[in-house]
């Protein structure tokens, strides 16, 4: 058990992960603005998905080449994107769990959610998108 517990922190707990983190707020803030920018041209909603996927294919490129540094490809890139399709599902049912049925605050649902999700995205990320 002991064993099994430390291979787990080894895979979560290293520098991988923290680039991965850092990453990620980053990509958070560069996804707002783009969506921000975008919304000046676009409707809300129309803008808000073309800054998702700009911040995906930013995402995509910094954990390519700098997290997991690994050669950019259009095969890899849509792993990249297949990986972030759990952590969607997982914070929606959270979020309509917590949020919506059982009347939790709206900050902290969003940020029980990103701390189920993002350690999901990296793990499906690692083992499927980047997989050494």
């Amino acid at each position: 058990m002991i064993v099994k517990l430390r291979k787990f922190l080894r895979f979560f707990m290293n520098r991988e992960f923290m680039i991965f983190v850092l990453i990620g707020i980053f990509n958070t803030l560069s996804g707002s603005m783009f969506a921000t920018l975008y919304s000046m041209h676009v409707g809300a909603n129309l803008a808000f998905v073309l800054g998702y996927l700009t911040s995906l294919v930013i995402a995509y490129l910094l954990n390519a080449k700098i997290n997991f540094k690994k050669r950019i490809t259009l095969k890899r890139f849509l792993k990249f994107a297949v990986s972030y399709i759990p952590n969607f599902i997982i914070q929606n049912i959270m979020v309509f769990l917590f949020y919506n049925h059982l009347g939790w605050d709206r900050i902290i649902t969003y940020f029980l959610a990103a701390v189920i999700g993002v350690p999901v995205t990296f793990a499906c990320m690692k083992l499927f998108a980047f997989k050494k």
